[in-house]
Formats: structure tokens, C-alpha cells, sequence
């Protein structure tokens, strides 16, 4: 697959990325939980958030919300330390506790994504670690986050979260580099969804990349 050089759409300091991704973490919450199928409004997103009860939201629902605002907190105070396999790990020990089969861990066995024949291979930590060398190895934050979230979501490497873990890793690679913010937002997930479902059928990040780059960097 072939990778393109993206430039990077802002050149901030990690302490004004972080500011700015603080100013807006109740929406990128939001729109993670929208990700992956969440029924929640940010009205009541937000309200979780603030330690409230809400009816009729599931107790699945809530604790993927609070599982994110976890890993934000966790990624935002870490942001700076290097990023490898055994980080992302324990991102998604935050993202995915008590909901996917086990968390923090490469998956081990085999899964299914929804909408699509493809069947990703039980993930090899030493190849995966050769990958995530190539994409962290590219010239630009911003092509390492696009690159990064593509790769990671279509080898689901891990049981459950791997949307959510990808999103926030992406993050930290454009935040440590002072280079904006990953977020998918409400209203592009219609086109996010098929373009991704074409990316997981053919591998072709071309399907998307672009995609991406022009909705779901966002720069200040």
C-alpha cells in the first residue's frame, strides 16, 4: 500500500494542542461514542461526563463514554512519551476495559468486522511492530496519524475498541507534534463508513486517505 507525504495543517505547541484538545474533549467523546455505534446524544454525553445519572442510556453506552474519558486523560498526560507497542497497549486497556475480551493485550484469536468479507489475520507482535515502524518512520505527524488509524483499525488488533484505541493514538502522534486534532465528526460518518468499509475490502488506502486528510484533521 502505498503512502502519501500530507503536510501537517497547523504548527502548535504541545502545550497549546493539549489546550485546545481540552477545550473540545467532551465533543471528540462524543463523536468516538457515535464511532462505534454509541446511542447517546451529546446533551447526554456530556451529562455522563459530569458524574450524572441519565435514563435510558445503557450501561454499555456509559461505560464506553467513561472508558474514553479515561484514555483522553491518560493520552493527554503521556503525550510526550514515546510512542510503541506497549503504549498503545495501554491506551486500549483504558478505552476497552471490561467490554472487550481482554484488554491491553494483542488479540489471539480470530474476528469478524461487520459489513465486510475481510477476515484480518491474528495479529504477530514482531510484525506488527515492523509495521508501526514503516508508518511512524513517515515525514509528517499528520500523514503518521492518517496512516497509523487506517492501518490499526483494518488489522483490529486487538479483541474490541480498536476504533477508539486507533483514534486516540492518532491524537497523540498530531498533539505530541503540536499538528491539530483526529476526530470523526457526526455528520461525516455516513461517507466515513462506506469509504472504510471499501478500505477494509480492498486495502487501498487511496479509498480514504484523502478523505480523512480533508474532514477529520482539525487545525487552529
Amino acid at each position: 500500500m502505498i503512502f502519501k507525504n500530507y503536510p501537517d495543517k497547523c504548527r502548535l505547541s504541545v502545550k497549546e494542542n493539549i489546550f485546545h484538545a481540552k477545550k473540545i474533549i467532551i465533543q471528540n467523546i462524543y463523536n468516538s461514542a457515535k464511532l462505534e455505534g454509541c446511542n447517546v446524544t451529546f446533551p447526554e454525553t456530556e451529562t455522563i461526563l459530569n458524574g450524572v445519572n441519565v435514563s435510558g442510556v445503557s450501561i454499555s453506552d456509559i461505560e464506553c463514554i467513561i472508558n474514553l474519558r479515561n484514555g483522553w486523560r491518560y493520552m493527554l498526560k503521556t503525550v510526550e512519551e514515546p510512542l510503541t507497542l506497549e503504549y498503545i497497549c495501554k491506551i486500549h486497556a483504558e478505552v476497552a476495559r471490561n467490554e472487550a475480551l481482554e484488554w491491553g493485550v494483542l488479540r489471539t484469536g480470530r474476528v469478524g468486522i461487520s459489513g465486510t468479507s475481510y477476515i484480518p489475520p491474528v495479529p504477530d507482535k514482531e510484525q506488527v511492530e515492523i509495521e508501526l515502524n514503516k508508518i511512524f518512520n513517515l515525514p509528517t505527524a499528520t500523514s503518521r496519524a492518517i496512516y497509523y488509524f487506517l492501518w490499526a483499525t483494518r488489522n483490529q488488533l486487538f479483541w474490541d475498541g480498536n476504533k477508539r484505541t486507533s483514534t486516540l493514538i492518532a491524537n497523540k502522534i498530531l498533539i505530541s507534534s503540536g499538528s491539530g486534532i483526529f476526530t470523526v465528526k457526526e455528520n461525516d460518518l455516513l461517507e466515513f463508513n462506506t469509504k472504510l468499509s471499501a478500505y477494509y475490502e480492498n486495502a487501498d488506502y487511496s479509498l480514504i486517505d484523502d478523505f480523512l486528510y480533508d474532514n477529520c484533521i482539525i487545525y487552529y
